[in-house]
């Protein structure tokens, strides 16, 4: 997205710098050899990864008695995410 005049335009596709970092399974997507990109489906598989992260939180602040400041530093999450976590945490 580019901002001309105050107004938000998609860019043309031919100028726009896609990188091809691929994911944890190939270097490159372009060389893939899954006949369909992970990404694409495997959403559940995000968000059991996710809940699984957080739990992991939950049990090293419970256990080892971590800081939100530390938590977000060790899972390179913000400390206001960290704060959620713990929140959504005490609602269930």
């Amino acid at each position: 997205m580019s901002e001309e005049d105050g107004v938000v335009c998609d860019r043309i596709p031919d100028y726009c710098d896609y990188r091809d970092d691929g994911c944890d399974l190939c270097p490159s997507c372009l060389r893939c050899p899954l006949p369909k990109c992970r990404h694409d489906v495997q959403a559940e598989g995000k968000r059991t990864a996710r809940l699984l992260r957080d739990r992991e939180i939950l049990r090293q602040r419970k256990v080892h008695g971590k800081t939100v400041t530390e938590l977000a530093q060790s899972y390179g999450l913000s400390k206001r995410t960290i704060q959620r976590i713990i929140r959504r945490s005490s609602h269930e």
